[in-house]
C-alpha cells in the first residue's frame, strides 16, 4: 500500500472548525460519540431478528415458508452488517472496546467472511486514501469492469453499464468463495498486495466451513425439501445481498460526480485529507430517517468518512452542522436523491467504458 502525503488547503481549516463544532454539540447535549441506548436497542433487535428468522427457516413446514424465512434471515444479516458490524469496527457501536470487538467479530465472521481482513484494510486503507488507486483497498483491478483510468480499455468495457448489474449479483458469492481465499494464497483483484497472518488464514477457512454448515448442510439435514431447494435458497440469498450491497455502496464512490485522484510520483496529493473525503464520496438522502435506520448511515458516506469516531445514530442531528460548515468554507458537499446517485453511477460506468483520459 502506497502511503501518501496530503497538502494543506481550505479543507484543513474546514475540518478543524467542524471538529470543534461537533465537540461542542456533544458537550452541550451531554452526549457520547458512541451509540447509547438507541444503538443497544438496534443491536438487540437485529440479532434477535436474525435468530428468529433462522429458527423459523430451520423449522419450516412448507417450501414457501422456507424460502421466505431464508431470505428474511439473510436480509437481517445484511442489515446487521450495515447497522452493527460497521460501527463496531470503528469502535463506536457501544462504549466498551471489548464489546465492540465481540460484536464486530461475531456479526462479521458468522457471515463467512474474515473480520480481521476487512477491519484492517477498511480503517487503514479505504478511510485514509479513498478512491486512490494503489492505496485504497477498495479500488479493483477487474478485467470485466473498468473502474480506473490506468486500467487498459477493452472492447467489452463499452457495454459495462449494461452487463455491470449482472456481475453485481455475484458480488457476495465472489467475496465468500474467492476474494479472501485468493488473498490467502497471495493473489488479489485489489490494486494493493495483502498479507494475511497465519492465524487469520485459519479463521478465514474455519468460518467459511462453519457458514456452509449452518446455511446449507444443516437445512439439508433437518428439512425434507432436498439439497436443490436449499442450494437455490443459498444462491438467491447471495444474489439479494449482492444487489442491495452494491446498490447501497457502489453509488457513493463510483460516480461521475466524485474524483478518483492520483498522487504525483513522490506520493504527494494536491489536496488535504478532509477535502479528499469530500471530493470522493457522494451522499444520498442524507437526512432520511428511513435510510439512517436501515442502512446504518451508509447513505451519509462523506459525513462518516470525516467523522468515523461517531456512531451513525447521531448523524441526523449533526448533519446540519456538517452542511453549514462545508458551505462556510466553500467546500462542495455532494448530496442528492438516491435516483440521481444511481444515475450518476451508471454514467460513470459508461464514461469509463469509453474514455481513456484522467478525471
Amino acid at each position: 500500500m502506497k502511503k501518501l502525503k496530503f497538502a494543506k488547503d481550505e479543507g484543513t481549516a474546514f475540518y478543524k472548525t467542524l471538529d470543534a463544532r461537533i465537540r461542542e454539540y456533544f458537550t452541550e447535549n451531554n452526549l457520547t460519540y458512541r451509540g447509547g441506548s438507541l444503538m443497544v436497542f438496534k443491536i438487540a433487535l437485529y440479532f434477535l431478528l436474525v435468530a428468529l428468522f433462522y429458527g423459523l427457516m430451520i423449522t419450516s413446514s412448507s417450501l414457501v415458508l422456507f424460502y421466505s424465512f431464508y431470505l428474511l434471515m439473510s436480509l437481517m444479516v445484511l442489515l446487521t452488517a450495515f447497522n452493527v458490524s460497521h460501527d463496531a469496527a470503528h469502535g463506536v457501536a457501544v462504549k466498551s472496546k471489548k464489546w465492540n470487538d465481540v460484536l464486530f467479530n461475531l456479526s462479521f465472521n458468522l457471515q463467512g467472511n474474515n473480520a480481521w481482513i476487512w477491519k484492517k484494510y477498511h480503517n487503514e486503507s479505504h478511510h485514509l486514501y479513498t478512491n486512490v488507486e494503489g492505496s485504497d483497498i477498495d479500488v479493483l483491478n477487474n478485467p470485466l469492469l473498468r473502474m480506473t483510468h490506468t486500467q487498459q480499455l477493452k472492447p467489452w468495457h463499452k457495454y459495462q453499464h449494461i452487463y455491470g448489474p449482472v456481475l453485481y449479483l455475484l458480488y457476495s458469492l465472489n467475496w465468500f468463495f474467492f476474494r479472501e481465499t485468493l488473498m490467502a494464497v497471495g493473489y488479489s483483484s485489489r490494486t494493493i498486495k495483502i498479507k494475511i497472518p497465519a492465524k487469520e488464514v485459519f479463521n478465514l477457512f474455519f468460518y467459511k466451513i462453519l457458514y456452509i454448515g449452518y446455511m446449507i448442510v444443516l437445512p439439508v439435514y433437518l428439512l425434507p425439501f432436498g439439497w436443490t431447494h436449499v442450494l437455490l435458497a443459498f444462491l438467491l440469498n447471495h444474489f439479494m445481498v449482492s444487489i442491495i450491497f452494491t446498490a447501497v455502496l457502489g453509488v457513493s464512490h463510483l460516480s461521475d460526480r466524485v474524483l478518483h485522484p492520483e498522487p504525483d510520483e513522490n506520493g504527494n496529493m494536491n489536496m488535504s485529507w478532509p477535502k479528499l473525503q469530500m471530493r470522493t464520496s457522494a451522499d444520498y438522502n442524507s437526512g432520511s430517517v428511513f435510510f439512517n435506520w436501515t442502512l446504518g448511515g451508509f447513505n451519509a458516506h462523506a459525513l462518516h468518512h470525516l467523522l468515523p469516531n461517531i456512531c451513525h445514530v447521531h448523524y441526523l442531528k449533526i448533519l446540519p452542522i456538517f452542511r453549514q460548515t462545508a458551505k462556510e468554507y466553500g467546500i462542495e458537499y455532494i448530496e442528492m436523491p438516491y435516483y440521481k446517485a444511481l444515475a450518476s453511477h451508471f454514467r460513470f460506468l459508461k464514461i469509463m467504458g469509453r474514455e481513456t483520459g484522467n478525471n
